[in-house]
C-alpha cells in the first residue's frame, strides 16, 4: 500500500483526500516511480475545482520526479534506478508511488536535481513550447506576458529575453513586479495600480505587442486584445480569473484581423519524440544557466489541500513542490 490524494467529487480544496491505495505490478509499457518530489500546478486546481471535468473517483496532479524502483515488459531506454521525471497524465502525482506510461518519462541529466525536475517540467515545457512553437518570439520584438510572476511567467520571461526580446509583464503586487524585474522583464505593469493597456500603448508607441500570452483569463481577456498590433496573436492558456465568457469572432476582425489560439502542452508532447525534443530544450537552458529555477514554496505531500489554497489565494510565487 502507498499513500494518495483521490477526490470524488469537485469542490474546494477540502474534496482532496489522503487516502491508502493499492499500486499494482507494473504493466506492459509502464513503470513503477517512487516519488521524490512532486511538482504543484494551476490546471491541478482546475481538475478539483470541475472546471475541467474529469471521470470521477481522480486522482490528482499531473508533474512529478522520482526513481524507476520497477519495469514491465517491453520497456526500453530505461534501468531500474534511473531518475526520471514526467509531466501530463494520466493524474495522479500527488501519491508517494505510482504507475506511469514509460514512454512519457525523460531521464533527468545530472545537473538537474529531482525537486528542480519537479517544479519545471509543466512550466518549463510550457513556456519552451510557447515561446518556441506556438508564437516564434524573436530578436527586437516586444512581447507581453500576463502573471510574470507565476510558474510559467518565471521561467518565460528569462527565456524570452535570452531570445532577444523586451518583456512587459503584468503582475498583481509590488512583491512579485520585483520577482518579475529580476527574471527579465523590461517593463513591469502593477494591474492593480495601473490600466495595462494604456502602459502597453505608451511603451510600444501606440503600436500594441505582436502576441499576448495570457494565463488570467476571464478578468484580462479584453484587455489583452486591446494591446495586441494588428494581425497579432493572443495566446490564452489559461484561466486563473476564470474562464473567458463566449464572444463574437467578429471582435478579432474589428480590433486587427487578429489571430486567436488556445494551446496545450498535452498536444504539443502527444509524440514522444516531441516530448523528449521539449525536454532536452529546458535542460538546455537549465544546465547553461540561461533559465533559473526558484523554488519558492515547499509543503509537505500531506498538505497538498493548504498548498492549493495559497496557490488560489495568489500567495505563492514561482514554483511550489510537495515532498513525500
Amino acid at each position: 500500500m502507498t499513500k494518495a490524494f483521490r477526490f470524488a467529487r469537485t469542490g474546494g480544496p477540502e474534496v482532496m483526500e489522503w487516502t491508502d491505495v493499492e499500486v499494482k505490478a507494473p504493466g506492459r509499457g509502464e513503470a513503477l516511480i517512487r516519488h521524490t518530489a512532486v511538482g504543484i500546478n494551476y490546471i491541478d486546481t482546475y481538475h478539483r475545482s470541475g472546471l475541467y471535468p474529469l471521470p470521477l473517483p481522480s486522482g490528482i496532479g499531473v508533474e512529478g520526479a522520482g526513481v524507476v524502483e520497477a519495469l514491465g515488459p517491453g520497456v526500453k531506454g530505461l534501468k531500474v534506478g534511473d531518475r526520471v521525471a514526467y509531466n501530463g497524465g494520466p493524474l495522479g502525482a500527488y501519491s508517494e508511488q505510482r504507475i506511469y506510461p514509460a514512454d512519457r518519462l525523460v531521464k533527468l541529466p545530472k545537473g538537474v536535481s529531482d525537486k528542480t525536475a519537479a517544479s519545471m517540467m509543466l512550466k518549463g515545457m510550457t513556456a519552451c513550447f510557447l515561446l518556441k512553437r506556438t508564437f516564434k518570439v524573436k530578436p527586437g520584438m516586444t512581447i507581453l506576458w500576463h502573471a510574470a510572476a507565476g510558474g510559467v511567467g518565471l521561467i518565460a520571461c528569462q527565456w524570452a529575453k535570452a531570445l532577444g526580446a523586451t518583456v512587459i509583464g503584468t503582475v498583481g503586487s509590488d512583491e512579485k513586479a520585483k520577482l518579475a524585474k529580476a527574471a527579465g522583464c523590461k517593463h513591469v505593469i502593477n494591474y492593480n495600480k495601473e490600466n495595462f493597456v494604456e502602459r502597453v500603448k505608451q511603451i510600444t508607441k501606440g503600436k500594441g505587442v505582436p502576441v499576448v500570452y495570457d494565463s488570467v483569463g476571464k478578468s484580462t481577456w479584453d484587455g489583452s486584445l486591446d494591446c495586441l498590433a494588428p494581425l497579432g496573436m493572443m495566446v490564452s492558456f489559461g484561466n486563473a480569473s476564470g474562464a473567458v465568457p463566449p464572444f463574437p469572432i467578429g471582435v478579432l476582425a474589428q480590433k486587427g484581423s487578429l489571430f486567436l489560439t488556445r494551446p496545450t502542452l498535452f498536444t504539443y508532447s502527444a509524440q514522444p519524440k516531441d516530448l523528449q525534443a521539449l525536454a532536452r530544450d529546458l535542460f538546455k537552458v537549465v544546465g547553461d544557466k540561461t533559465v533559473k529555477i526558484k523554488i519558492n514554496q515547499t509543503y509537505p505531500l500531506s498538505e497538498a489541500p493548504q498548498a492549493h489554497r495559497d496557490l488560489e489565494g495568489r500567495k505563492t510565487t514561482g514554483s511550489t513542490v510537495l515532498l513525500p
